[in-house]
Protein backbone atom coordinates (compact mmCIF):
# COMPACT_ATOMS: atom_id res chain seq x y z
CA UNK A 1 0.00 0.00 0.00
CA UNK A 2 0.96 3.73 -0.73
CA UNK A 3 1.85 5.58 1.55
CA UNK A 4 -0.72 7.87 0.25
CA UNK A 5 -3.41 5.56 0.74
CA UNK A 6 -2.23 4.68 4.61
CA UNK A 7 -2.50 8.23 5.01
CA UNK A 8 -5.99 8.31 3.48
CA UNK A 9 -7.08 5.09 5.37
CA UNK A 10 -6.03 6.53 8.82
CA UNK A 11 -7.61 9.83 8.36
CA UNK A 12 -10.98 8.28 7.29
CA UNK A 13 -11.07 5.86 10.53
CA UNK A 14 -9.86 9.14 12.87
CA UNK A 15 -12.71 10.85 10.91
CA UNK A 16 -15.54 7.69 11.49
CA UNK A 17 -14.33 7.46 15.18
CA UNK A 18 -14.84 11.47 15.51
CA UNK A 19 -18.43 10.74 14.72
CA UNK A 20 -19.05 9.02 18.40
CA UNK A 21 -18.99 12.69 20.07
CA UNK A 22 -17.40 11.70 22.89
CA UNK A 23 -19.96 9.53 24.80
CA UNK A 24 -19.34 6.05 23.28
CA UNK A 25 -23.31 4.65 23.03
CA UNK A 26 -24.24 6.83 19.76
CA UNK A 27 -22.24 6.79 16.59
CA UNK A 28 -21.23 4.46 14.14
CA UNK A 29 -19.41 2.00 16.36
CA UNK A 30 -21.78 2.67 19.04
CA UNK A 31 -25.25 1.69 17.25
CA UNK A 32 -24.04 -1.76 15.96
CA UNK A 33 -22.88 -3.24 18.67
CA UNK A 34 -25.97 -2.64 21.04
CA UNK A 35 -28.37 -5.34 21.52
CA UNK A 36 -31.83 -4.38 22.40
CA UNK A 37 -34.92 -6.48 23.10
CA UNK A 38 -37.52 -6.56 20.26
CA UNK A 39 -41.26 -6.99 21.40
CA UNK A 40 -42.74 -9.42 18.74
CA UNK A 41 -46.28 -8.25 17.08
CA UNK A 42 -48.73 -10.37 17.55
CA UNK A 43 -52.58 -10.04 15.93
CA UNK A 44 -51.10 -7.12 13.90
CA UNK A 45 -53.44 -5.69 11.09
CA UNK A 46 -51.81 -4.66 7.54
CA UNK A 47 -53.53 -2.23 5.56
CA UNK A 48 -54.98 -3.87 2.16
CA UNK A 49 -54.52 -2.18 -0.55
CA UNK A 50 -57.29 -1.89 -2.76
CA UNK A 51 -56.27 -1.42 -6.62
CA UNK A 52 -59.03 1.91 -7.84
CA UNK A 53 -57.73 1.26 -11.54
CA UNK A 54 -60.60 -1.12 -13.72
CA UNK A 55 -60.61 -4.46 -15.02
CA UNK A 56 -59.07 -4.65 -18.83
CA UNK A 57 -62.25 -6.20 -20.82
CA UNK A 58 -60.25 -9.60 -21.47
CA UNK A 59 -56.89 -11.30 -21.61
CA UNK A 60 -56.48 -12.47 -24.55
CA UNK A 61 -53.09 -14.17 -24.21
CA UNK A 62 -50.99 -15.48 -21.41
CA UNK A 63 -47.64 -16.77 -21.38
CA UNK A 64 -45.06 -18.16 -18.49
CA UNK A 65 -41.42 -17.67 -19.85
CA UNK A 66 -38.73 -19.37 -17.81
CA UNK A 67 -35.89 -17.68 -16.66
CA UNK A 68 -32.48 -18.77 -14.65
CA UNK A 69 -33.83 -18.46 -10.79
CA UNK A 70 -37.73 -18.07 -11.38
CA UNK A 71 -40.39 -16.97 -14.49
CA UNK A 72 -42.03 -14.42 -15.99
CA UNK A 73 -45.78 -14.14 -16.08
CA UNK A 74 -47.33 -11.74 -19.58
CA UNK A 75 -50.25 -10.97 -20.48
CA UNK A 76 -51.74 -9.53 -23.10
CA UNK A 77 -55.29 -7.32 -22.33
CA UNK A 78 -57.74 -5.91 -24.86
CA UNK A 79 -59.17 -3.14 -23.02
CA UNK A 80 -62.58 -1.47 -24.41
CA UNK A 81 -61.08 1.30 -26.62
CA UNK A 82 -57.44 2.86 -26.87
CA UNK A 83 -55.64 5.06 -24.95
CA UNK A 84 -55.67 2.55 -21.90
CA UNK A 85 -52.14 3.27 -19.89
CA UNK A 86 -50.55 1.64 -16.41
CA UNK A 87 -51.24 -1.59 -17.23
CA UNK A 88 -50.22 -3.88 -14.24
CA UNK A 89 -50.73 -7.64 -13.14
CA UNK A 90 -51.95 -7.07 -9.43
CA UNK A 91 -51.59 -9.77 -7.64
CA UNK A 92 -55.46 -11.00 -5.74
CA UNK A 93 -54.29 -11.85 -2.10
CA UNK A 94 -57.61 -12.81 -0.91
CA UNK A 95 -58.79 -14.22 -4.52
CA UNK A 96 -60.81 -17.50 -3.16
CA UNK A 97 -59.28 -19.46 -5.96
CA UNK A 98 -57.86 -22.81 -4.24
CA UNK A 99 -54.95 -23.89 -2.64
CA UNK A 100 -52.02 -23.63 -4.86
CA UNK A 101 -53.61 -21.57 -7.50
CA UNK A 102 -52.01 -17.35 -7.59
CA UNK A 103 -54.06 -14.97 -8.65
CA UNK A 104 -53.35 -11.82 -10.14
CA UNK A 105 -55.85 -9.10 -12.18
CA UNK A 106 -54.85 -7.17 -15.06
CA UNK A 107 -55.77 -3.79 -14.45
CA UNK A 108 -55.30 -0.60 -16.45
CA UNK A 109 -55.82 3.24 -16.04
CA UNK A 110 -58.93 4.39 -18.98
CA UNK A 111 -58.37 7.52 -20.91
CA UNK A 112 -59.71 10.65 -19.59
CA UNK A 113 -61.62 11.47 -22.26
CA UNK A 114 -63.28 9.08 -24.72
CA UNK A 115 -60.91 7.90 -27.66
CA UNK A 116 -61.75 5.62 -30.76
CA UNK A 117 -62.55 1.77 -30.22
CA UNK A 118 -59.83 1.07 -33.54
CA UNK A 119 -58.66 -2.31 -34.44
CA UNK A 120 -58.26 -4.86 -32.23
CA UNK A 121 -53.64 -4.65 -32.29
CA UNK A 122 -53.90 -1.04 -31.46
CA UNK A 123 -55.68 -1.16 -28.35
CA UNK A 124 -53.38 -4.09 -27.16
CA UNK A 125 -52.18 -3.78 -23.27
CA UNK A 126 -49.29 -5.90 -22.31
CA UNK A 127 -48.17 -6.48 -18.50
CA UNK A 128 -45.94 -8.70 -16.71
CA UNK A 129 -44.58 -10.05 -13.29
CA UNK A 130 -41.61 -11.48 -12.08
CA UNK A 131 -41.82 -14.71 -9.74
CA UNK A 132 -38.70 -16.34 -7.99
CA UNK A 133 -38.28 -19.91 -7.76
CA UNK A 134 -39.18 -19.54 -3.79
CA UNK A 135 -42.06 -17.72 -4.76
CA UNK A 136 -43.19 -20.75 -6.90
CA UNK A 137 -43.03 -23.08 -4.25
CA UNK A 138 -46.43 -24.91 -4.10
CA UNK A 139 -48.02 -22.93 -6.94
CA UNK A 140 -49.76 -25.37 -9.26
CA UNK A 141 -51.15 -22.96 -11.59
CA UNK A 142 -51.37 -18.97 -12.27
CA UNK A 143 -54.47 -16.91 -12.99
CA UNK A 144 -55.17 -13.93 -14.75
CA UNK A 145 -58.35 -12.03 -14.44
CA UNK A 146 -60.03 -9.60 -16.86
CA UNK A 147 -63.64 -7.94 -16.29
CA UNK A 148 -65.15 -10.91 -19.03
CA UNK A 149 -62.95 -13.88 -18.81
CA UNK A 150 -59.79 -15.33 -17.05
CA UNK A 151 -56.65 -17.04 -18.20
CA UNK A 152 -54.94 -20.01 -16.21
CA UNK A 153 -51.58 -21.67 -17.12
CA UNK A 154 -50.61 -24.78 -14.73
CA UNK A 155 -47.52 -26.66 -14.55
Amino acid sequence: MTLSKSIALIASLLALAACSGGDGGSGLFGWLTQEEPVEMLNDVEFAVFQDERPLVASVEALVIERLPGGIIVRATGLPPMQGWYDAQLVREVNAAAGSGVLVYSFRARPPETPTRVSTQQSRELTAGTYLSDIELAGISSIRVLAASNARTVGR
